[in-house]
């Protein structure tokens, strides 16, 4: 039987399930399409402010690749090359989205889930929740294009002690390592990721769109240009701004429409 990628909307925010639970939601190359689909999907949709990436049941978010289908379709070397474009596609595919994205982390979260956590823009874990990439053990190499998101959070060091070692981190020192945003007890992890992304749809969505694009852009080599630098002020033609505004100065709720 082959994983799910389960998509519910309510309102404005998008919560995409990775459905395996017989493999810890391992996730199977069905999978990795349907989820680079999805996220596609989503980032075009602007009516949405939040998109949350979760697993189903309460034991994993993610154990990782599914292993028993790389005997067949990661068996030659274009069959992996095919593979892996296929699994960086649906990481770019988050890493990209229009919209701020957060990851809801319980249980086993390794190897691939450890990079759609990574590729997310917030990373909230329950206490319990384990982190790392044992793939040392099973005798191949993490494909470079879907280490980045790892790397780039955590740097080098943690990055090759994961990979090197196999360790598996607690949340807690996941959190220390830079690899998450915060830590809450299991109890609390539904409710603190319904209040995030509250906040998050709170905001307003044109500011929430620019600062994810700005984060990103800035991370390049590339120093910025002066036409780079005069865009970053388009905030000031939109509703939205004129908004915030009236509603500071008028002690009031802001309410905006991403206009």
């Amino acid at each position: 039987m082959s994983g799910n990628i389960v998509c519910q909307i309510n309102n404005n925010i998008a919560t995409v399930t990775l459905d395996n639970p017989g493999k810890l939601n391992a996730i199977d190359l069905g999978m990795w399409a349907a989820l680079e689909e999805t996220l596609r999907s989503l980032s075009a949709d602007l009516s949405l402010r939040c998109v949350i990436l979760r697993g189903a049941g309460d034991k994993a978010f993610a154990a990782g690749g599914d292993i028993e289908e790389f005997l067949t379709k990661r068996n030659t070397l274009d069959n992996a090359e095919s593979y892996h474009g296929q699994v960086s596609a649906a990481l770019e595919a988050i890493a990209s989205c229009t919209h701020p994205t957060v990851a809801a982390i319980n249980g086993v979260c390794m190897g691939g889930g450890l990079e759609i956590a990574c590729a997310c823009d917030l990373r909230l874990s329950a206490q319990s929740a384990r982190f790392g990439a044992p793939i040392n053990r099973l005798g191949f190499s993490m494909y470079p294009l879907e280490m980045e998101g790892l790397l780039r959070l955590a740097g080098p060091g943690t990055t090759l002690e994961l990979l090197l070692e196999g360790r598996i981190l607690d949340a807690d020192e996941a959190l220390a390592r830079g690899l998450l945003t915060r830590v809450v007890s299991d109890a609390m992890l539904d409710t603190e990721v319904e209040a995030c992304a509250r906040r998050i749809t709170e905001g307003a969505p044109l500011v929430a769109r620019a600062h994810k694009q700005w984060v990103r852009r800035l991370q390049r080599e590339e120093s910025l240009g002066a036409e780079e630098l005069r865009s970053s002020f388009a905030f000031l033609d939109s509703a939205d701004y004129k908004e915030g505004i009236s509603a500071f100065l008028g002690k009031r709720k802001p309410k905006f429409r991403g206009e």
